[in-house]
């Protein structure tokens, strides 16, 4: 019988406490599975890397791998750099065979979980304010891939409607437009009592805290409003649950991802010059380079900070001096994009 097993596909981060609570998430996984032996790994920075995983899995005899994206969305991360990684290692062990399940993407049981994370930030506060006096502002990653963006749009929506908020804005924490800081500069002058800033998010990191530090900025300089910030999803019962459901579905054989708004694949307005991209990773040069606590303890404690303002958007449309490329997004120099790298701050 055909010993199969399960890889858990992560991002990476410089953060640590991010690496700490994707690892959480991969040993709820494990304990959701039990009959499978579980790895994980990561495209970037922390180690292990995916490699590394897939190596542990191959050495404890499995021989097909049913493998998961730990991320929201399908966006450059889950379309092109895992199933690269992915590829290059049957080809070098064709005995192996790799399974690829399909994204969180727009669950039932993650809008529960959104749920839980809004209410509990409601419940921080003394104040009494109603919801129809409330707007809520979701944070996406944010990715060069529309239709990965829309996502949160529909997410938004779904909140908005089924929560009963007077009002509901988006905005991302990089890559494409608004940005958080002109986002919550917009959201103020709406005139609503209190604002609930909800990053929609599955870890911390450096993206979150930044969103979390332009929203203390953004209270301060408006304290007629009032500021709540609602914590990420992280590893609630439901998420593991959605992990679970999205392995089960591959040996089920019905792991397919949306394509019809895919960027690579159909003719989606603004970004025509991207489809039928080749499919290749971008993230050799980044691979298991370390954390920063890493290069904290090798005495280089920010090695990364000037080339990576972020914690590492790849999708973000521009070069870096390493040869790292990626199709420019086609409103890079949106007034209220990133297209200038500045680092989101309230002016």
């Amino acid at each position: 019988m055909t010993k199969i097993g399960v890889m858990v596909c992560g991002h990476g981060s410089r953060d640590d406490e991010a690496i700490g609570e994707f690892a959480a998430v991969a040993a709820g996984i494990a304990r959701r599975l039990p009959q499978y032996p579980v790895a994980s790994g990561f495209l970037e920075f922390a180690r292990p890397i995916i490699r590394d995983g897939l190596d542990k899995l191959r050495s404890q005899g499995v021989e097909r791998v049913l493998a998961v994206p730990g991320m929201l969305f399908a966006a450059g991360h889950v379309k092109n750099d895992i199933p690269s990684v992915l590829n290059e290692y049957t080809a070098q062990y064709p005995q192996v065979r790799i399974d690829y399940g399909r994204d969180l993407d727009v669950d039932v049981r993650l809008l529960q979980v959104a749920q839980a994370r809004i209410e509990q930030a409601e419940r921080v506060s003394s104040r009494q304010v109603p919801r129809e006096e409330t707007l809520l502002m979701v944070v996406g990653r944010g990715t060069s891939d529309p239709d990965a963006n829309s996502n949160i749009s529909k997410v938004a929506r779904m909140l908005w409607e089924g929560l009963g908020f007077g009002w509901c804005e988006v905005c991302y924490s990089g890559v494409t437009f608004p940005l958080v800081a002109p986002g919550l500069e917009h959201a103020v002058k709406l005139g609503y009592r209190r604002i609930i800033v909800f990053p929609y998010f599955l870890f911390t990191g450096v993206l979150v805290k930044r969103i979390y530090s332009i929203a203390d900025e953004m209270a301060a300089r408006h304290p007629e409003i009032e500021f709540l910030k609602a914590p990420y999803l992280n590893d609630h019962p439901l998420v593991l649950d959605a992990f679970a459901e999205r392995v089960e579905e591959i040996l089920a054989g019905s792991p397919n991802m949306n394509c019809q708004l895919c960027k690579y694949r159909e003719q989606v307005i603004g970004f025509e010059a991207e489809i039928g991209l080749p499919q290749a990773g971008h993230h050799h040069h980044v691979q298991g380079i370390g954390t920063n606590a890493d290069h904290v303890h090798a005495g280089h404690p920010h090695h990364h900070d000037h080339d990576h303002p972020h914690d590492h958007d790849h999708d973000h449309g521009h070069n870096h001096d390493h040869g790292h490329q990626h199709p420019p997004h086609p409103h890079a120099q949106h007034r209220h994009g990133p297209g200038r790298r500045n680092p989101e701050r309230v002016e």
